[in-house]
């Protein structure tokens, strides 16, 4: 098993970014996919983004070109970089790997 600890979560005015961290308790980021989700008050869980353990990264259509996921292998941490934030993307932020889920961080972005 392995735990998952995000940060990086805030409040942001519209057209600001963010980078939210996602820090797992060992090496597991070239085993696995890691992604990250987000849901919003009253809406299911969705994608935003992964990275395969060969580092190919798959996007929601929603955010692409506007966030961007990476990882460092040595810090056994995963980022996600978003810009351009838009008041729809206020949400809880997850990340996932091997089926765990991390606590989970807020974003909130302010019209």
């Amino acid at each position: 098993q392995v735990q998952l600890v995000e940060s990086g979560g805030g409040l942001v005015q519209a057209g600001g970014s963010l980078r939210l961290s996602c820090t797992a308790s060992r090496s597991i980021f070239t085993t696995y996919t890691m992604s990250w989700y987000r849901q919003a008050p009253g809406k299911q869980r969705e994608l935003v983004a992964d990275i395969t353990r060969g580092g190919n990264t798959n996007y929601a259509d929603s955010v692409k070109g506007r966030f961007t996921i990476s990882r460092d292998n040595a810090k056994n941490t995963a980022y996600l970089q978003m810009d351009s934030l838009k008041p729809e993307d206020t949400a809880v932020y997850y990340c996932n790997i091997a089926r765990q889920w991390g606590q989970g961080t807020q974003v909130t972005v302010s019209s």
